[in-house]
């Protein structure tokens, strides 16, 4: 059964995503990644800390040498909301902790600064990660966390794929559109031709999935193409490419938001494009799409 996350759970949170990420701790939306507002990692849960531990990362020129967990046991009543099982353990992670073992958190306590981990790709935002352990797992190992859910509705955006850059990063550029419908109120995400809306690294990761329940055939499409077809709880993405200006860029990174600064996040790091430069996108199917690894 999957860990539900109350609606309170992201208040204090612009931007959320199950499925964007090549880790196993995300399969079949095993984990949520919280982006805040400021640096900071504010309590998603309410319980005690159990334990809080320096972890290794990967070696990245742009990230930090190590990255930090914490342990919470998760308070009966917030597990009772989540629809978990009592005893139920939160792991959190991308926070240096400025909590100790025994300090008792409620939702939206701050934990530490978030810190740039060397497990990001460069056009990655900063975040928290979120996964759950039933009672009695091992809350050290890496793999193992139950489903997650959040109980929160997820607006649909057409786009047709039109935008202007109005930022560019070492590795990505964002674009003005598509426009949030509600800026500060409700989430909302880019939508298939279906009108489901995505989640997910599309399709530079194997699999990506939706914001809301998916029918067993379910399949997406984007722009006249098939993009994905049902697996397990998300999507496993057809072999496609992502095109900006007519040359295959690496891919496109969805997200549930609610900030006004919302657009498509186009993750190019071999393409340049400049700020104010037009920019069209479409999807087509490849022989060798791009899947990026963890390593």
């Amino acid at each position: 059964m999957p860990v539900t996350l109350p609606p309170d759970a992201l208040d204090d949170y612009r931007r959320f995503s199950r499925f964007n990420s090549p880790y196993p701790a995300h399969d079949d939306g095993c984990a949520v990644d919280l982006y805040p507002e400021a640096d900071r990692g504010l309590s998603p849960v309410s319980g005690v800390v159990r334990e809080t531990r320096t972890v290794g990362c990967p070696d990245r020129s742009y990230a930090a040498s190590e990255d930090h967990l914490i342990v919470v046991d998760l308070d009966d009543e917030w597990c009772r909301r989540a629809g978990a099982e009592p005893g139920t353990v939160a792991r959190v992670l991308h926070v240096i902790p400025e909590v100790s073992p025994g300090d008792r958190l409620a939702v939206g306590d701050d934990l530490g600064p978030t810190t740039r981990s060397g497990f990001f790709g460069r056009w990655v935002d900063d975040h928290v990660h979120l996964g759950f352990r039933a009672p009695g797992a091992d809350a050290l190992r890496a793999s193992g966390s139950l489903p997650v859910d959040v109980d929160v509705a997820v607006e649909p955006i057409a786009w047709d794929g039109e935008g202007v850059v109005v930022e560019r990063g070492p590795t990505h550029a964002l674009l003005e559109a598509p426009i949030h419908p509600d800026p500060g109120g409700s989430f909302a995400a880019l939508a298939s031709d279906e009108g489901i809306p995505l989640d997910g690294g599309l399709t530079h990761y194997a699999g990506g999935g939706a914001f809301g329940p998916l029918d067993g055939d379910a399949a997406a499409s984007l722009w006249g193409t098939r993009v994905g077809l049902a697996a397990g709880r998300g999507f496993e993405w057809d072999p496609v490419d992502v095109l900006a200006n007519g040359e295959r860029v690496v891919g496109l990174s969805l997200f549930a938001a609610r900030d006004a600064e919302y657009g498509a996040k186009v993750v190019c790091p071999d393409r340049e494009f400049s700020v104010g430069e037009s920019v069209s996108l479409d999807v087509v199917p490849s022989d060798d799409p791009i899947r990026l690894g963890v390593g």
